[in-house]
């Protein structure tokens, strides 16, 4: 990871960038340079950068123009729950829903798409700093519904009866709500694939969900310690 050295204001937001495309990091170079407030302390790709590098950078705004859920800030943010010492921002991205709800779900502080200008990306960076959420409106509404949605899902779970869940049980939601596998749970708690899976359909059965994550959020609001 290539980094800046020079005497950064006390005043100035220390950006790193991690972007796939070269030629829009080195824009981004030019365009930062021309803004006294905002100081370049890094820059490379994020296939060349571990969490333990992103993490030994002392900086306060990432940006970065891809999502995968193994990104250094995507295991940070799953790491610290979010309150990471840094704000993400995602730029460059299509107006895609679930690729949205993922980044928000990672600890992602601003989504901006590709046809955002350079002002609105400046802007942003400095909403963040200030610790707002930066997004489209027609993706912000997204985010509107699926937090009334999860409400009111919420209301009706907590009024029917309390699953009964086992230690075990307990023990394998909470590796389940991480986004484990069946193989990764089974080697993890030292049982069979077979046996997860049984245990997961009983589960299922048993707190009336149609999949993992609905089964997940369904023993969080009857107020089990599932967490991701």
């Amino acid at each position: 990871m290539e980094s800046v050295s020079e005497i950064v204001p006390c005043s100035s937001i220390r950006v790193l960038l991690m972007m796939e495309n070269r030629l829009l990091r080195e824009a981004l170079i030019r365009l930062f340079r021309k803004r006294s407030d905002l100081v370049i302390v890094g820059h490379d790709g994020p296939a060349d950068a571990t969490a333990y590098q992103v993490l030994d950078t002392q900086f306060d705004v990432l940006l970065i123009d891809s999502f995968q859920t193994t990104w250094p800030a995507a295991k940070i943010a799953r790491e610290t729950g979010g309150q990471g010492t840094f704000k993400a921002v995602l730029i460059g991205m299509e107006p895609d829903e679930e690729l949205f709800m993922a980044a928000v779900r990672s600890g992602v502080m601003g989504y901006l798409l590709k046809d955002a200008s350079a002002s609105e990306l400046v802007a942003a960076v400095r909403a963040v700093y200030r610790g707002e959420a930066v997004c489209p409106p027609q993706l912000c509404s997204t985010l509107f519904h699926f937090v009334a949605h999860i409400i009111e899902e919420t209301s009706v779970k907590r009024s029917a009866p309390r699953p009964d869940l086992t230690i075990r049980q307990q023990q394998l939601m909470v590796l389940v709500a991480k986004g484990l596998t069946n193989k990764e749970i089974a080697s993890h708690l030292n049982l069979s694939e077979f046996t997860v899976r049984n245990h997961i359909h009983r589960i299922l059965k048993q707190v009336d969900a149609g999949s993992r994550s609905e089964a997940v959020e369904t023993i969080r609001a009857h107020g089990y310690a599932i967490s991701s």
